[in-house]
């Protein structure tokens, strides 16, 4: 069965209907601050006078169209705009006084705005401030801002461009989100964090370029930006975040640093333009459906130190050829490379211990597996459906087999290798016959229970090819040519035990194998 991905998520808990909703009922809110001792009406404003005798502007009555917040009012410094005290008025344009240190939740929420001049002493833009003010076409946010809270720009649908001041330390929870015109953005170096679903839905947004001060990319924070055909990771970020470019369709490529550490779930997923992948050696672990539905991706690298390869990571990347699997991975998730269609060969390293269930189901174009050492467990279906899997080709003892699905194949075309010295086969293997897997070399077995120091001797299984003779030469010094040799053994039945009881006799001792 092939699951589908869903790589999409909700906007958030509030919905828009249900917020413009509550700003319109805010509307109200000033006329009833008329019978209230603490607010005074004058000219096209209501207020509050605060304790240290500063004014905040609570509603707006006037006509709408080109408006200026005033400086003063009864010669007291206006310093805040209140919650909710521009929602949903007729204006087109706004200028916020030099005294004006912070704009309120939802202040300016679904007005009319079609320009915004945001004043040099504003530190804070509350949450929502700008939400579906869906005329605005550029904000230019200054210097002195350092908090923008989240939806502050929520569904600006016009807005073109946005310039974020050098004090600005985080982009939070959905603060651009679904600016669907939004075609630039310039990231100030101030930015340490970019948070959940920040630019999500920005679907004209074309590239980013990310600062180095930026250390977590949060989830969904480019998700579905449709447009975004690059982005620039700089080697300050440690984490890509849950779905941060998933459904980014026209990303063609992305450099990730060294610094990352992890790939969470979805990050990728969907992107179906992207061709190829380095996953550097600093990351540790690639999430459920990370790169899930890639469909143009051709070439991945898993570093050397990814220990884990989620499920569904890979899942429905058809144009995969080729995959590169680090040696650190232990364990390949559930349907992690299924429906990769156009892989031809793969070889698990030996620090694999567990292939997941139907891990690699219906590659079709797959011929040849070479499965390492460390494999102790293959889940069902991990390679059914692979009509063209001609040989699988096993470096270690024969590992458990989940019965819940057939493990190899569509058919008994498939014939499982071993080789001579190894345990666990017989003449059938997940219903496949099997066969001796001989080598064009020979080959001590490091794995084995038998390596090592047994009863006073140091020994090891030596593969090969049957009736085959096989001289171990020993040196204890890589540096010269100081190699005599030890024994010759005869590999009956392609394989034989060798030890080497004066090994206690040096203080370190090397081993190589060669023909008489």
């Amino acid at each position: 069965m092939k699951t589908q991905d869903a790589f999409a998520t909700t906007s958030g808990s509030n919905t828009m209907a249900s917020r413009l909703m509550a700003a319109c009922v805010a509307r109200l809110l000033p006329l009833l601050l008329l019978v209230l001792p603490a607010a005074v009406q004058a000219q096209d404003y209501t207020w509050t006078t605060n304790g240290d005798n500063t004014i905040t502007i609570t509603g707006y009555t006037g006509s709408g169209g080109d408006v200026t917040i005033p400086d003063t009012i009864t010669g007291l410094p206006v310093t805040s705009i209140g919650n909710h005290a521009f929602i949903c008025s007729p204006l087109t344009s706004v200028m916020i006084g030099t005294n004006v240190t912070s704009i309120g939740v939802s202040a300016f929420l679904g007005s009319g705005l079609t320009s915004v001049t945001i004043g040099n002493s504003v530190t804070s833009i509350g949450e929502g401030a700008f939400e579906a003010c869906t005329s605005l076409t550029s904000v230019t946010i200054p210097n002195s801002v350092t908090n923008i809270g989240y939806d502050a720009f929520y569904s600006c649908t016009s807005l073109t461009s946005v310039a974020i001041g050098n004090s600005v330390t985080s982009i939070g929870v959905w603060v651009f989100y679904s600016c669907t015109s939004l075609t630039n953005v310039t990231i100030p170096n101030s930015v340490t964090s970019i948070g959940y679903e920040a630019f999500s839905g920005c679907t004209s947004l074309t590239s980013v370029t990310i600062p180095n001060s930026v250390t977590g990319i949060g989830p969904g924070a480019f998700q579905n930006c449709t447009s975004l055909t690059s982005i620039t990771i700089p080697n300050s970020v440690t984490s890509i975040g849950y779905e941060a470019f998933s459904g980014c369709t026209s990303l063609t490529g992305v450099t990730i640093p060294d610094s990352v550490t992890s790939i969470e779930d979805y990050a990728f997923a969907g992107c179906a333009s992207l061709t190829n992948v380095i996953i550097p050696d600093s990351v540790t672990s690639i999430g459920d459906y990370a790169f899930a539905s890639c469909t143009g991706l051709t070439n991945a690298m898993i570093g050397n130190s990814v220990t884990s390869i989620g499920d569904y990571a890979f899942n429905d990347c058809g144009s995969l050829t080729s995959v590169t699997i680090g040696n650190s991975v232990t364990s390949i998730g559930e349907w992690a490379f299924s429906w990769c269609t156009n892989l031809s060969s793969v070889t698990i390293p030996d620090s694999v211990t567990s292939i997941g269930f139907v891990a690699f189901f219906c590659c079709t174009n797959l011929t040849s597996v070479t499965i390492g050492n460390g494999v102790t467990y293959i889940g069902g279906g991990a390679f059914q459906y692979c009509i063209s899997l001609t040989g699988v080709y096993f470096q270690g003892n024969a590992p458990n087999l989940d019965s819940r699905l057939r493990v190899f194949g569509g058919d008994n075309s498939t014939t499982i290798y071993y080789l001579p010295g190894t345990t666990g086969w017989v003449s059938t293997f997940g219903d496949c016959p099997t066969a001796l897997w001989f080598l064009p070399y020979p080959l001590i077995l490091n794995y084995e229970p038998s390596f090592g120091v047994r009863t006073n001797r140091f020994g090891f299984i030596i593969s090969w090819a049957t009736n085959i003779s096989v001289v171990v030469d020993a040196c204890t010094n890589l540096t010269n040519t100081g190699w005599s040799p030890v024994q010759t053994n005869t590999l009956t039945g392609g394989w034989c035990y060798f030890s080497d009881p004066d090994w206690t006799n040096y203080p370190g001792r090397f081993y190589r194998l060669r023909s008489p």
